[in-house]
């Protein structure tokens, strides 16, 4: 019995927030502090134009705490949330009551009582639905959050599941923090949200084998610092020599545990971490350059939306052939590799 991928749908915030502006005002908020002009260059570096965020560019030029930062989170999100359910409730011709379980991966805030219940009531979800709330994948997020509803959907053949995850990474700005992860996240990070609908019943692509690789001693290479302020992006430089040196080996194990083989695969619904990150996966895979056409794309319109960015880049794809392989990664703190392969049935 397999999950099938009935619906996908993706959603922003109001705000746009062009690069140019971003890298401008950025420089404004940091002039004269040590090292800034040597990190300016980052912005240009990104493969970004533009992204979106839940607050006007002017909220990132005053001090905020925790409660005014998880305020916007738990309000945004949810308003988020709704509007991808409602397009993935039109897009599979589903009403309200036929959702079974729901499943909320995030992990740039903190809610409780926890998102998926929040939209449950906002949207009048059935008072037995079955509940998941997935924390701390980080990036990781979208892609391991599929294969949970996935297996969910397995386990309780014919129902429904409900699929959202959701990050407002442009909240986590910190001005007077001038460290270089803080810089590269400000060069990076943009909100929105996405979804999927999963059933063992329905005419869509198979969800087939996930996969998860986590590295020894790799704590600290990704995730977040809480600080009296807010949560602290944390990065290490060898993210991109990591996958360079590893992944193509951690690929093929996946590949060989599942009997599958890499010429067989169609597509790749990569989450873009960064440019260097998809440089270091097309080499990986064994494609040129600039091969990730979507994950490009994806990058260069809305930036690393973590979680969120790796179902914005299937969406730009033919995720809708059931014939057609195509394998979604992400690299998530732990630190992890995740793998999830959509369709070829």
């Amino acid at each position: 019995m397999k999950s099938r991928l009935l619906a996908l749908a993706s959603a922003v915030p109001p705000y746009t927030l062009d690069q140019i502006d971003v890298a401008r005002r950025a420089a404004q908020l940091f002039e004269g502090r040590r090292d800034i002009a040597r990190l300016m260059p980052v912005f240009e570096n990104t493969g970004i134009e533009r992204r979106f965020s839940c607050v006007p560019i002017d909220w990132y030029g005053e001090p905020h705490g925790w409660a005014d930062r998880t305020k916007l989170y738990v309000d945004n999100a949810v308003d988020l949330l709704e509007k991808t359910t409602l397009k993935l409730l039109e897009q599979a011709g589903l009403k309200r009551d036929e959702i079974d379980a729901i499943v909320v991966s995030s992990t740039t805030g903190i809610a409780t009582p926890s998102l998926d219940a929040l939209v449950v009531e906002r949207m009048g979800l059935r008072r037995d639905i079955r509940r998941l709330p997935i924390f701390g994948l980080g990036c990781a997020g979208g892609v391991v959050g599929l294969a949970r509803a996935a297996d969910m959907a397995r386990a309780n053949p014919g129902s429904r599941v409900l699929f959202l995850v959701v990050e407002l990474c442009a909240l986590t700005f910190r001005k007077d923090d001038i460290s270089k992860s803080n810089i590269v996240a400000t060069a990076l990070f943009g909100d929105g949200a996405a979804g999927a609908i999963l059933s063992t019943e329905g005419a869509g692509p198979d969800i087939g084998a996930g996969g998860e690789h986590t590295w020894p001693n790799s704590l600290d290479i990704m995730g977040w610092e809480v600080e009296e302020d807010g949560l602290k992006a944390r990065f290490a430089q060898s993210i991109p020599a990591l996958v360079a040196s590893d992944f193509k080996a951690i690929l093929h194990t996946y590949l060989h545990k599942n009997d599958l083989k890499l010429k067989d695969i169609d597509g790749f619904a990569c989450h873009p971490g960064g440019a260097k990150v998809l440089d270091a996966l097309e080499d990986a895979f064994g494609i040129a350059r600039g091969a990730l056409v979507e994950s490009r794309g994806v990058l260069r319109d809305y930036g690393n939306m973590s979680a969120v960015t790796a179902l914005f880049v299937l969406e730009r794809m033919d995720w809708r052939s059931r014939a057609r392989r195509t394998l979604m990664t992400a690299l998530g703190p732990g630190f992890s590799a995740v793998f999830l392969m959509i369709g070829g049935s």
